[in-house]
């Protein structure tokens, strides 16, 4: 794995709780999240927002402008984590 592309999978991860709508601020996500977002969403990242620079929320709005083009692992990965997140 890339440093370029390690940066981009924890950079995602770190604003994917926004994803979720967590009210009161983002809660610390949990090492198994971490890694299905990591394993699945990584190569959309790379695919889908290649030239976005991470920070700001740049990433979180590149896949949710390609929602449509996103891979299935990579949606069931942010489904999951936006259930773990309203209950």
């Amino acid at each position: 794995m890339t440093v370029r592309s390690s940066l981009l999978v924890l950079l995602a991860a770190s604003s994917l709780p926004a994803f979720a709508g967590a009210p009161g601020g983002a809660p610390k996500m949990d090492p198994q999240e971490i890694q299905a977002l990591r394993t699945y969403c990584k190569a959309d990242i790379e695919r889908l927002c290649a030239g976005v620079q991470p920070g700001g929320g740049r990433i979180k709005a590149c896949l949710m402008a390609n929602k449509e083009q996103m891979s299935v692992g990579c949606a069931q990965a942010l489904q999951k984590l936006k259930q773990s997140r309203q209950q």
